[in-house]
């Protein structure tokens, strides 16, 4: 599907899916963009992430705005690139979204590629409908969006843990935010129901209440997996490092001492999930529908 050109003029608003974590789980893709955009938006954290291989140049790298008689944006710092380019970085936080998303249209305009920063994939639970939400608002349709894919927390969780998500699967949010937690226990239930193994997110958020949800239409000894800061190695929020600590759903909220925050995710397993260990660690295992060597 395709339209007009953009203006020659015109950057482009890049909304970037870093993975769940540390920059090794990128694609390349993300890291270029990242890497010579002119403007990239980033939280805090995901500064940190981003400065451990060099993608986002290391705090020595800032210099005074004004030097060259120009100005950052307020919460922006101005960056020189080993190549002698520079960059300004901006600090994203939850609170300046829509603000931030209206400088990033002025910018692109501007002339500028703009890298606006997600953490995981930016279509799950990430920035891009606000993008396109905002872009709806002010009529910013002449502003050219890409969306650059990333590894999702699930998908980054279980790979830590072997196969759990190798038949059918489905992610939910306990985030009430945007929706009441009738919506949200319907969509559980008929996970639960219909056999998906069930990835939680936001599970700082009534985890509890989600996991008797589950239990109501799911057996207590189905494995689960409650997987903190996947892929970020000990620079994430979980003083522990990244772990990963298999139970089953009947004694999943007994380990509340391993639910914290955003990091935090909760794998359920269906009827087919197995727990299997070889001469080194323990993983989870979700079959395709029970194929034998032979079917490969």
């Amino acid at each position: 599907m395709t339209g007009e050109s953009a203006p020659e003029e015109y950057g482009t608003l890049y909304v970037v899916g870093i993975g769940p974590g540390l920059p090794h789980a990128m694609t390349q893709r993300a890291t270029d963009v990242i890497r010579t955009a002119d403007c990239v938006f980033a939280s805090n954290l995901y500064q940190e992430f981003l400065r451990r291989d060099g993608t986002l140049p290391p705090e020595s790298a800032e210099i005074e705005a004004a030097a060259d008689g120009g100005t950052a944006t307020e919460g922006g710092t101005l960056l020189e690139r080993p190549n002698g380019s520079r960059q300004e970085l901006v600090r994203s936080t939850m609170g300046r979204q829509v603000e931030l998303a209206r400088e990033a249209f002025e910018r692109v305009r501007d002339g500028e590629d703009v890298a606006h920063v997600s953490g995981g994939d930016p279509n799950v639970y990430g920035k891009s409908d606000l993008m396109f939400v905002m872009a709806q608002e002010d009529e910013a349709t002449d502003v050219p969006i890409e969306i650059v894919p990333g590894v999702t927390a699930a998908l980054g969780g279980a790979a830590n843990l072997g196969a759990p998500l190798s038949n059918d699967f489905c992610t939910v949010s306990l985030s009430d935010k945007w929706r009441g937690w009738p919506e949200i226990e319907e969509k559980l239930r008929a996970a639960a129901i219909s056999g998906f193994v069930v990835v939680l997110y936001n599970c700082w958020r009534d985890y509890e209440r989600a996991i008797e949800v589950l239990r109501e239409e799911r057996a207590d000894d189905v494995p689960v997996a409650i997987i903190n800061d996947a892929g970020r190695g000990d620079a994430g929020r979980n003083l522990d490092g990244e772990t990963h600590t298999l139970t089953t759903l009947g004694e999943s909220t007994e380990h509340d001492d391993k639910v914290g925050g955003m990091g935090t995710s909760i794998l359920v397993g269906n009827h087919e999930t197995e727990e299997w260990a070889n001469d080194y660690r323990d993983f989870l295992v979700t079959p395709r529908g029970g194929r034998d060597v032979e079917d490969f």
